[in-house]
């Protein structure tokens, strides 16, 4: 049997979390209910949160803070967020984004989990806390990595450098379906610029690979050149390095090694789909 309860405190969720295996946090509930509706869940305790921590969004400073319980429909109403928008949009219907979580996404599994593809592009940072005791910073990238071993891990907030131009950050979901199809795949890159070059890029995809990866091949064939028309054929050369995607209903392995570098051009090219 499945039992409910509040947590007044992330620290009380966090270590109802270190002690309880069958514990599982409940943010939006777009991901746990859904094995709850089709029973894959039927034992355990699910947690609310109404520390108002948990939704909270810091957007003054150079250092946006998202609560992992802030909703898509938050940072839609949320104007400092304008370069989040696009992603936060990808995420199913409005009802959806009304519920659909920034921490929850972070756990969705491929081809699911497009708000953590932009945010892994920003070199975020995700504040797990385990127990009692304060939170701990890692890079998401760490994180996701280590994802299917953390189990039961609260993430508390989101840390993401603020773009200096959000001019430079560029977000693109290729679906079948509009304007809420599943990801085929999805493609976000930060790319500021040095000097008329770009520097310190960063590139991520979505549904590429079990969980949101760096295009670390684009990032080297970008790093230091104009975006011209000879880097973004050596990126689109590049793009499919450590691409481990699946074939599922969405898509097939083969077709998506097909339309990344296609879609990857056009985005750094700035043409429209």
């Amino acid at each position: 049997m499945l039992a409910v309860r509040s947590c007044a405190t992330l620290s009380e969720a966090a270590g109802i979390l270190s002690g309880d295996r069958q514990a599982v946090l409940i943010g939006g509930g777009t991901l746990v209910m859904r094995d709850v509706n089709e029973g894959k869940l039927t034992e355990g305790t699910l947690l609310r949160v109404t520390d108002p921590a948990f939704r909270r969004i810091d957007a003054g400073g150079g250092r946006i803070e998202l609560g992992g319980g802030v909703t898509m429909g938050q940072i839609l109403a949320t104007r400092e967020l304008a370069f989040l928008h696009a992603p936060a949009r990808a995420i199913g219907g409005p009802a959806v984004r009304n519920m659909a979580s920034v921490g929850g996404n972070l756990f969705a599994s491929a081809p699911y989990g497009d708000f953590a593809v932009a945010l892994l592009a920003l070199d975020a940072q995700v504040v797990v806390q385990s127990g009692f005791g304060s939170g701990r910073a890692t890079p998401l990238e760490e994180f996701l990595s280590a994802r299917e071993r953390m189990g039961t891990a609260l993430v508390a907030t989101i840390q993401i450098p603020r773009p200096a131009s959000p001019g430079d950050f560029h977000f693109r979901k290729i679906s079948r379906v509009k304007p809420k199809g599943i990801s085929v795949l999805s493609i976000a890159a930060h790319l500021p610029l040095a000097g008329g070059r770009v520097s310190q890029t960063r590139v991520a995809y979505g549904a590429m690979a079990p969980t949101p990866i760096r295009a670390r091949g684009v990032e080297r064939a970008l790093e230091g050149k104009a975006l011209d028309a000879a880097a973004i054929a050596a990126a689109k050369q590049a793009a499919l390095e450590g691409c481990r995607p699946a074939t599922d209903a969405i898509a097939s392995e083969w077709y998506r090694r097909e339309v990344l570098p296609v879609h990857l051009g056009r985005l750094l090219a700035g043409e429209p789909r």
